[in-house]
């Protein structure tokens, strides 16, 4: 009876975490849909930008400051120098708010000086979804690119190098003329 309580609970505990492997965000999947809401309570997916390119900054709001060099460079390249268009490419960010200890309102606060800062859109993501679901590490700032098509592109997890910003923006304008 023992053997059989054991083999059952091995089992039980493999195939666990068999799929939870299997779910984890590759370059080249389609990635899986989500819903979450803004400050606002508006929700969205990313199909609330059809036929853009996204830039999904997902953030720690304890690392929130980790990657600016990287959206400096970005918004400079849109906004500024005009080689990423408007039309064909949108960047957000969905906030991990279940790792960190700070409560919802000063998250709300910091959000919402991110999204005057970038002139975007911050969603909250309450139970840590897309961090279990996409494989995403914990305490972090992950930056998930998908196409037009939401085919992943490129996933950059923790600070991504000031020597990669090119990279990432040439992946971009590219993306957004196919």
């Amino acid at each position: 009876m023992k053997k059989l309580i054991f083999t059952l609970l091995f089992s039980l505990l493999t195939i666990s975490y068999l799929c939870s492997q299997a779910a984890k965000l590759e370059v080249g999947m389609k990635a899986p849909e989500w819903t979450f809401e803004d400050a606002d309570k508006k929700e969205f997916t990313m199909n609330s930008w059809p036929g853009k390119v996204l830039q999904i900054n997902y953030v720690d709001p304890d690392e929130s400051d980790l990657n600016d060099a990287f959206n400096d460079a970005i918004d400079k390249a849109t906004d500024v120098d005009k080689r990423i268009n408007k039309d064909y490419f949108k960047g957000f960010g969905i906030v991990d708010t279940k790792s960190t200890w700070k409560p919802k309102g000063l998250i709300r606060i910091i959000a919402g000086n991110k999204a005057k800062k970038y002139d975007t859109t911050i969603l909250f993501d309450y139970d840590a979804t897309l961090q279990k679901e996409w494989g995403l590490p914990k305490d972090s700032y992950s930056v998930v690119i998908v196409d037009k098509n939401r085919i992943v592109r490129a996933i950059y997890k923790g600070k991504i190098p000031e020597s990669e910003n090119e990279k990432i923006i040439q992946l971009i304008i590219g993306l957004t003329k196919e």
